[in-house]
């Protein structure tokens, strides 16, 4: 089954007992049993929903795995995989991520004991170097969050085999779409579904993806155990939002590309960061790793200040100014100041962050009319 038809069909079938073809929104609590634990596969909506079983069933196919959970957030979904760990093991994470995920690991699991590392992940043999005796998973964004960084998922799962530990990818920025991290040797696939998945800016939701029976076990139990699950309501918008995954994404790779080709040339902007030119050190495996380049883009002015970045963003008047990103409308944010705040500025700027970075959530108005905003914006 091709990906237009998985959005549509993957563990998705009319309702049995009324031939509904959208999915329902089975909006209740818990189930009515014939006796003790004699009733029809449900018993506490909690454990389990049948509008959350669909979207988690259609989730996993279209990541090409056996196993999907949904969860209240992203980060809900971090929290769990972080969970599987003990005090004293050790997570390596690429040091240009979002900063939620840095402020989860460093400010809500480093006071309990698990050990995190942020290193560049360019290639394999340092990477090999940076494992040791505690090393249990490393954590990938790629492209990554705001650098648009590339990271080679199939190198690292040789690497991580080896050394018989997790691979885990946050796949939102790229989407079942572009690529699929199991299909590269990925042992768990994230997504703030809230992005691009939900697509319409209207639902917080996250998920996991897996192949492995036992580690979707462990998941399942601290899902269900600690609680952070979606409602149904949530559920049905995401299962409606897929279904034009493919042509949403179709038209942010569009728009981004005319985007990141106007502003390269723009005499105000320093530096673009984008996937798709031929120039970007990812860039190759890009090509190889994904289908497209993506909608999402940072640029730096050569004005490197924090004021110089808010009169743009200030100027905007299609960009909305606002966190998250992936949604039909554009998007525009500073990461310093909003969604990487969390990250201390030193580490900010190793990475490349300056205060005058402006990241872009490319959607899918006509592209030149967001060509003519961003003009107006930059003067």
């Amino acid at each position: 089954m091709k990906f237009a038809t998985k959005v549509l069909h993957a563990g998705i079938k009319p309702d049995p007992s009324t031939g509904a073809i959208m999915t329902p929104i089975f909006q209740t609590s818990t189930y009515v049993q014939e006796s003790p634990g004699k009733h029809k596969g449900y018993e506490y909506a909690r454990t389990q929903n049948p509008t959350r079983d669909v979207l988690e069933n259609n989730i996993a196919a279209l990541e090409n795995g056996k196993f999907g959970l949904c969860f209240a957030s992203g980060l809900a979904a971090i929290d769990a995989i972080v969970k599987l760990f003990k005090p004293g093991d050790e997570i390596i994470s690429t040091n240009d991520l979002y900063g939620g995920t840095y402020r989860i690991f460093t400010k809500v699991f480093e006071p309990y004991g698990i050990k995190f590392r942020f290193i560049s992940i360019d290639n394999k043999s340092d990477l090999e170097k940076a494992i040791n005796e505690n090393t249990r998973m490393i954590w990938l964004e790629t492209p990554t969050n705001p650098m648009m960084n590339i990271i080679d998922i199939k190198m690292v799962s040789e690497v991580s085999k080896n050394k018989n530990i997790l691979l885990a990818v946050d796949n939102t920025f790229a989407t079942p779409y572009l690529q699929t991290p199991i299909d590269l040797g990925a042992d768990i696939v994230m997504h703030s579904v809230t992005k691009y998945l939900g697509g319409h800016s209207d639902v917080i939701m996250g998920a996991l993806v897996v192949n492995d029976e036992e580690l979707n076990d462990q998941l399942s139990f601290l899902q269900n155990s600690c609680g952070a699950v979606p409602g149904p309501n949530d559920c049905f918008l995401v299962l409606r939002g897929i279904k034009t995954l493919h042509l949403r994404m179709e038209r942010h790779c569009e728009n981004g590309r005319k985007i990141a080709e106007f502003l390269v040339e723009h005499p105000k902007v320093g530096r673009v960061f984008w996937p798709g030119f031929e120039t970007h050190p990812g860039h190759l495996v890009a090509r190889n790793q994904m289908k497209d380049f993506g909608g999402m883009i940072s640029f730096s002015l050569k004005e490197d200040s924090q004021q110089a970045a808010f009169t743009v963003l200030e100027k905007f008047e299609l960009f909305s100014l606002a966190e998250s990103l992936g949604g039909v409308e554009s998007l525009c944010g500073h990461p310093a100041s909003m969604t990487h705040a969390a990250i201390p500025k030193e580490e900010r700027v190793r990475v490349g962050l300056k205060d005058s970075l402006i990241r872009l959530s490319v959607g899918i108005e006509d592209a030149d009319d967001l060509i003519d905003d961003l003009a107006r914006a930059l003067g």
